[in-house]
């Protein structure tokens, strides 16, 4: 049976941005990108489609589920007013995606995840001033942490989730955990589905057999990675974090040179 190794080569892509996913409260997206390149052999904006497409159906409920029993808690308001811009921001990355080349989106990805990785280092905890205040957030940032998201989910084929959980983490400086799970959550509502669609309409994607497996080791792995996540302190998902982000940044820039 020849579509075998293909199932297996995406499991192995499913789990291990499953993992990542889970442990440090990101989408897989990043993880989805850069292992579809490297174990899939993909090109930058199949790479990128597949990640996207593989995202919709609801992978990381498990982890979400993981982050929910430990105590961390996800305000209405602020998956609303996120999710309304992620769905602005969603449509015009993904527009705008198909209009350059592959080493745009290489050099992009790699300033978004520097970008990043300055503000991880730079954040300020957030004091403790009961759980009435921490749940009161103004609206607008809210919705531009959304658009940033939609639109680097659109345009860089990686869910979003990194902007979300270093946008709450270190802009508006809520608790590690709760910022992770609020982006996990935003893996489980599909509203990058505007985006996959663009890129299945022009068939930027993997074959089905592939995509099956990425799902399949998603849904496990993310589970794995969250319990992993709920047994480390919050100082420890942040270094981890910064150092899958600058991994991922060095690997990207290596591609974009190669």
């Amino acid at each position: 049976m020849p579509w075998i190794p293909e199932v297996l080569a995406g499991a192995c892509v499913g789990l291990v941005s499953g993992l990542t996913s889970g442990f440090m409260g990101t989408s897989p997206g990043g993880g989805l990108v850069i292992f579809s390149v490297l174990l899939l052999g993909a090109e930058q904006h199949i790479a990128q489609g597949t990640s996207l497409i593989t995202q919709v159906p609801p992978t990381g409920l498990a982890g979400v589920r993981r982050y929910w029993q430990s105590g961390n808690r996800s305000p209405l308001p602020w998956i609303i007013w996120i999710g309304i811009g992620f769905l602005l921001g969603g449509a015009g990355g993904g527009y705008a995606a198909a209009a350059v080349s592959d080493a745009v989106l290489q050099w992009t990805y790699v300033g978004y995840l520097l970008a990043l990785i300055a503000l991880l280092i730079l954040r300020r905890d957030r004091k403790d001033s009961g759980a009435d205040d921490r749940d009161q957030l103004p609206w607008l940032p809210l919705l531009l942490i959304g658009m940033l998201a939609g639109f680097s989910s659109g345009f860089m084929g990686i869910g979003g989730g990194l902007a979300i959980t270093v946008g709450l983490a270190a802009g508006l400086r809520v608790p590690q955990h709760q910022a992770q799970l609020i982006s996990l959550i935003f893996s489980v509502i599909p509203t990058n589905i505007l985006a996959a669609w663009i890129y299945w309409s022009k068939g930027l994607m993997v074959g089905w057999p592939a995509i099956l497996g990425i799902i399949a080791g998603l849904w496990i792995g993310t589970d794995l990675g969250a319990r992993a996540a709920n047994r480390v302190s919050k100082a420890v998902l942040r270094r981890s974090m910064i150092a899958l982000v600058a991994v991922m940044a060095l690997y990207m820039s290596y591609k974009a040179l190669s």
